[in-house]
Order: structure tokens, then C-alpha cells, then sequence
């Protein structure tokens, strides 16, 4: 028990001896701002894996080995990646960033790194795909975010020892620390050297090496040297955005805390649990079951289902992250295209309500949520058939109302301030299937 005690004392001593260290720069502050209004990105999953057309964690699953997975390098040809194609789709469906697979867990590059072989220009392409796509987000004025894996099941100096995952893919040579941290801080220092300004770097796989996973307190059984990389991180790029999908409160140097699979406080799918900090917010999800490509996966979520996620994300103050996982040949396939191209035809007439906007003004309703931007609050009406009255009841919202409206038509409303709430009365207004949206101004 007092060794416990010691250690777990050592961990919290650590970390505050961090956090003080770490003062954002006011560049960093201000595209913390920036990220928040912008609200709404695309997450793409791809890579070697994707010939295989059974998710990116087709490596682990199948307990491919090493010297197996390595004949992947030497079929994965993107003959038709369009990178303007991309990047016009993100913009089109009102999608104003995007986060970029550089490598996940299977370790493979899609960059022409000089630390590994390794890597897609070593593939019949022989294209850095990731600076293609950068100069294109560049040109087309789409902020850019790289997800990097932090684990890796190909590396043999990864310590895969105690890792949870990875464990079949044939590795024997006994693992080597240092040498990985600084493999991941050369990488990282290429990424942020070589392609641009680049948003924000997205963290994944330090739950690989977690303690326990019921023990919040005990955080790996590693050092992952965090406070190393993610100085490294904003010195090379002060304005860079620092997160880590590590299922954890925030750690500090981070920038914005990242939710998967679920929007900030719940847990549904057990990923989550983690208590919503008062940092930037984000979501991920998919639009059907997987992240990467994964051929029989016919699982396609509604477009009204996935504008439901968009609003209650940025009614609980959080930006969502949404993932397409492209072909091997580069595409993205058409039941993804199609449902993105709906999407932005909402977001274009509605997106007023989204972008620039902060969420928590009143808990999520059974009904639905609020948006709020400067003087003006957004009523979103999601569930129609959860407004049992021909009224709204919004509790807490005392602010002084000057007017309410219909969003689209600019139609007046009645409403009524009392102590408790605010009721708007929803006479002769008919609710839309997907989403209603009223405006309030405020004085």
C-alpha cells in the first residue's frame, strides 16, 4: 500500500509540476478560438491497410505478421487519390478542417519520411500523399490536423512487451524505448517541418499501454515523455493544437480534449467516462461502423441521424469530427460522397446556427438543444414528437429576450420570461422531421 501510495503520489507530483510549466502561447489561444468556430471537420482513415478492405485494424485482428504485412508496400497503389477532390468534398459538405491519417497503428507512413522505409513512397504510388493533400488544404483555405498513433504494432523497439494490442504480428526482438521516443519525435518534427502550418496534431494509442482501465488515476505503465514531445510540438509550431484520444481527463500541454464514438459526458460504447474539461471540445464518429476502408461494411448512417450528431455536438459545446475511410485506390466511395453532399446542402441553409457558436446554454432536452452566438440563441428542434405541448419549455434561460423568430422565415413568436425558464409557444409551426431551429435575440 505505501509503495502504491508513493507512486501515485509521484504521478500527481509530476503532473502538476507539468501543468505549471505549460502557459499557452496567445497564438495558441487564439486557434483555440478559432477551432471552436469552426465547428464541423472531416477525420480520414487510410492507408496500406485499406487493400485489405476489413477496417485499419485488420493487422491486429488477424494477427498478421510483420514480414506478412509488409507485402501490403508493395500493392498499395491510390491511382486515383485527388487530393482537390478531397478537399472539395470536406468544403462542400460545410466542413471547414481536416484531420489526416499520417500513420496508425500498423506504423505504416503515408509521408516520405526519411525514419522508415516503411512508408507509401516506397509503394508502386511513390507520392507523399500527405503533402499533396496539404498543399491542396493549403489552397483551398482548409485548416489541416494530423493524427499520429502513438503505438505501433510493426516496430520491434516499440515495447510491444506490455502493450495490449499487437501481441500476434510475430515480433521477438527485445523492444528499445528511447530509441521509439525518438523515432516519434523525429517524425513529429518532420511533420511539422516539411508540410506547412499545420492545425493541430491528434494523438491516438496511449490506452495501449494503460495500467488499468477501471484506475483513472494510473495513467500508463509507460513514460511516454509528454513533457518532451508536446513542448517539441509547440515550439516548432506555437499556433499547433495538441490532442490525445487517450479516453483520459486532459493531460497538461494538451489543447482540446477529444471524445470518440460519443458526444462529451456520455458512455455508451465504452471509450469514454472521462470527465468534459473546460478545453476546447471534439467528437469523432463514423458513417458507417468503421474508420478505414472495410468493403462489407453496409452500416450507413442516416443523413438526418448524422445532422442530429453535428447539432447535439455543438449544443454540448463540442466540434464534430466526421470520418470517411477511402478506398485503396484513393476514392471515396459514393455512399459516403452522397451523404455528405445532403449534408452541406443543410449545412448551407443552416449553418448560421452551428458555426461561431458555444453550446451548454441548458442541458440537452428530449426535444432537442441550443446553440448560442454572440446576443442570439439557436432553439434546435430535433425530436418533434418529445414536444408533448403546443409550447417550449427552456429552464434557466433568464436572460432577457428581446424577440424570437423562426430561423428560416424570420417568423415571430410568441414567448413568456419567468423566473424558472422561458416558454416559447409554438402556434401555427410546423415542425421539420430533421430540425426546426428558432431564433432568439438577446438584449
Amino acid at each position: 500500500m505505501k509503495r502504491s501510495l508513493l507512486f501515485l503520489f509521484g504521478v500527481l507530483t509530476a503532473a502538476m509540476i507539468q501543468a505549471q510549466l505549460y502557459t499557452p502561447s496567445p497564438e495558441n489561444l487564439a486557434a483555440r478560438k478559432e477551432f471552436q468556430d469552426r465547428k464541423f471537420g472531416m477525420f480520414i482513415h487510410w492507408g496500406a491497410s485499406s487493400v485489405l478492405g476489413s477496417g485499419e485494424w485488420v493487422m491486429n485482428n488477424r494477427n498478421i505478421r510483420v514480414h506478412e504485412y509488409q507485402t501490403l508496400q508493395r500493392v498499395f497503389n491510390p491511382v486515383d487519390f485527388d487530393p482537390k477532390a478531397w478537399v472539395a468534398t470536406a468544403k462542400n459538405a460545410g466542413m471547414q478542417y481536416i484531420t489526416f491519417i499520417t500513420r496508425h497503428h500498423d506504423g505504416f507512413s503515408n509521408w516520405d519520411t526519411q525514419l522508415s522505409d516503411w512508408k507509401i513512397t516506397n509503394t508502386p504510388y511513390g507520392k507523399d500523399a500527405l503533402k499533396l493533400l496539404a498543399d491542396e488544404c493549403h489552397k483551398q483555405g482548409i485548416r489541416l490536423f494530423l493524427y499520429y498513433s502513438l503505438l505501433d504494432w510493426y516496430r520491434s523497439d516499440y515495447q510491444y512487451e506490455t502493450g495490449k494490442t499487437g501481441k500476434g504480428t510475430g515480433r521477438t526482438q527485445k523492444s528499445n524505448w528511447s530509441s521509439y521516443i525518438n523515432f516519434m519525435k523525429g517524425q513529429l518534427t518532420e511533420l511539422l517541418t516539411n508540410y506547412g502550418e499545420i492545425a493541430g496534431i491528434w494523438f491516438d494509442g496511449h490506452w495501449d499501454q494503460l495500467d488499468n482501465d477501471h484506475d483513472k488515476t494510473l495513467q500508463s505503465k509507460v513514460n511516454w515523455h509528454y513533457d518532451e514531445i508536446y513542448p517539441l510540438i509547440h515550439r516548432l509550431q506555437p499556433k499547433c493544437l495538441i490532442s490525445n484520444n487517450h479516453h483520459l481527463s486532459p493531460i497538461p500541454g494538451e489543447d482540446f480534449q477529444a471524445f470518440e464514438k460519443d458526444l462529451p459526458g456520455n458512455n455508451t460504447t465504452g471509450f469514454g467516462g472521462a470527465s468534459v474539461s473546460q478545453l476546447p471540445l471534439e467528437t469523432c464518429e463514423t458513417m458507417n461502423d468503421a474508420w478505414g476502408y472495410n468493403m462489407t461494411d453496409r452500416k450507413f448512417k442516416t443523413v438526418p441521424a448524422l445532422i442530429h450528431y453535428l447539432v447535439k455536438a455543438a449544443g454540448r459545446n463540442a466540434n464534430f469530427l466526421l470520418n470517411v475511410g477511402p478506398k485503396p485506390n484513393g476514392q471515396i466511395q459514393s455512399e459516403f460522397t452522397d451523404t455528405l453532399a445532403q449534408i452541406g446542402n443543410w449545412m448551407r441553409a443552416n449553418g448560421a446556427s452551428i458555426y461561431g457558436t458555444r453550446g451548454n446554454v441548458i442541458p440537452e432536452q428530449e426535444w432537442g438543444t441550443l446553440t448560442a452566438k454572440n446576443k442570439t440563441l439557436y432553439v434546435h428542434i430535433l425530436n418533434p414528437k418529445e414536444v408533448k405541448q403546443n409550447y417550449l419549455f427552456l429552464p434557466g434561460v433568464t436572460v432577457t429576450v428581446t424577440k424570437a423568430t423562426t430561423f428560416t422565415d424570420k417568423k415571430n413568436i410568441r414567448f413568456k420570461q419567468q423566473p424558472e425558464g422561458l416558454f416559447i409557444y409554438l402556434d401555427n409551426i410546423s415542425l421539420d422531421a430533421v430540425d426546426t431551429i428558432l431564433e432568439l435575440t438577446l438584449q
